[in-house]
């Protein structure tokens, strides 16, 4: 899997790497049931500290797209296929309105709109 941070975003750094790890999950680089890298060894590949990797991680774990299991480390969840793919392009339209200059209410009134 390879990750890349940019240090010009503006977001912090976990959203990047949960970002990152997010799209390898939606284009198929990790299928349901597959490790992660430890997140020692993405911290350390990345340049930034575990604890930033692992807040990234707890976050997409609190998403679905994750399970963290003693003894054996981080995997893709089962149920990561359809909805990972779906939040990671939310998530890139969300980023796209605010370059724009629309809010997340702005972009609910729109799909309001659309329905």
């Amino acid at each position: 899997m390879l990750l890349t941070l940019d240090l010009n975003d503006a977001r912090p750094l976990h959203e990047q790497v949960a970002a990152s790890v997010r799209r390898a999950i939606a284009e198929g680089s990790y299928a349901p049931g597959e490790r992660l890298p430890p997140a020692r060894d993405l911290a350390q590949a990345l340049g930034i500290n575990a604890n930033t990797v692992l807040r990234a991680l707890r976050d997409l774990r609190d998403e679905g797209l994750l399970e963290f299991r003693r003894g054996r480390g981080v995997s893709v969840s089962g149920r990561a296929g359809d909805r990972a793919l779906l939040v990671a392009q939310v998530r890139e339209l969300l980023e796209e309105a605010r370059r724009h200059g629309y809010g997340r209410e702005d972009l609910i009134a729109i799909l309001k709109e659309l329905s």
